[in-house]
C-alpha cells in the first residue's frame, strides 16, 4: 500500500508535538524531516533535538532527510535520537557508498535522493546498497514550488530499473505532492509520498480530516494499493 508522510517542515514550529501526535492518530505511516545545513541547500531547517524531542510521542517511523554537504558526521547523532530511515543526496561530495555503509551499521534503513536534473546512472554501483531512493520531484531547500512534470517519466524509468535488477527498493516521491500530482506519481511506480501544504497541511482542515480524505482521494484513483 502507498506509504503517506507528513513532512514536519510544513507543519507550525510552534505545536510540532500535538501535530505528531495528532498525525499518528489518524494513521499516517511515517513521518519526514528535513534537515538543511544552508550549504548544500540555501535553507536552514529542524536538527538532531528536535526529532530526539518528538521520539516519545510516536512509534511511527521517522525519515530524516539530509540535505546536508557532509552527511557522513550527523549519521551516529540522527540514529541516536530515533532515526529509523536516513537518506542522504547523491550529489554531494565524498564517498557516497561509505556513507549508505554507516547508515546501514547503525540498523537503519538508508535511502538516497536525487535532485530534479541528476540522472539515474548515478545509481550505478550503490543500488545494492539502498532501501529506497527518493525522487525530488522539485528543486530542494523549500516549500510550495511547483512538480517538474518531467518527474513522473524519471519515476517510471526508475522503477524500471528496480523491477529489472530484482530488488526490492521503495521509491519515495518528494516535492509538491498532492490532489493533482500524486494519481500519476504513485501509478508510475511511486511507493512512498511525502506530504506538504498540497495534501496534509491544509489550512481550516483537521489532520485527520486530511489524511482521510486523501487517502480516500487516492482510493477513489485506483492507485492507493498499486501492485
Amino acid at each position: 500500500m502507498t506509504k503517506l508522510g507528513p513532512s514536519l517542515m510544513c507543519a507550525d514550529m510552534g505545536l510540532l508535538r500535538s501535530t505528531v501526535e495528532e498525525f499518528d492518530q489518524a494513521g499516517i505511516d511515517y513521518f519526514h524531516f528535513d534537515i538543511m545545513d544552508g550549504n548544500f541547500v540555501p535553507n536552514f531547517s529542524m536538527g538532531i533535538d528536535m526529532v530526539k524531542d518528538l521520539r516519545p510521542h510516536t512509534d511511527k517511523p521517522f525519515d530524516i532527510h539530509l540535505m546536508v554537504a557532509q552527511p557522513d558526521s550527523f549519521i551516529p547523532f540522527f540514529a541516536d535520537a530515533g532515526a529509523d530511515m536516513i537518506t542522504i543526496h547523491a550529489e554531494i561530495s565524498g564517498h557516497v557508498q561509505r556513507v549508505l555503509q554507516s547508515i546501514k551499521q547503525q540498523g537503519l534503513k538508508a535511502g538516497i535522493a536525487l535532485n530534479p536534473s541528476t540522472p539515474l546512472q548515478a545509481l550505478d554501483y550503490i543500488i545494492e546498497d539502498l532501501d529506497y531512493i527518493t525522487v525530488m520531484t522539485v528543486n530542494p531547500g523549500f516549500a510550495g514550488q511547483s512538480f517538474i512534470p518531467s518527474m513522473y517519466r524519471k519515476i517510471s524509468d526508475l522503477n524500471k530499473l528496480i523491477q529489472a535488477s530484482n530488488l526490492d527498493i521503495a521509491i519515495q516521491v518528494d516535492g509538491n505532492i498532492g490532489f493533482e500530482t500524486a494519481p500519476q506519481a504513485v501509478a508510475e511506480g511511486a511507493d512512498m509520498l511525502v506530504c506538504g501544504t498540497s495534501s496534509l497541511f491544509k489550512q481550516n482542515v483537521s489532520y485527520a480530516e486530511a489524511v482521510m480524505t486523501f487517502r480516500s482521494f487516492l482510493h477513489n484513483q485506483n492507485v492507493i494499493n498499486k501492485a
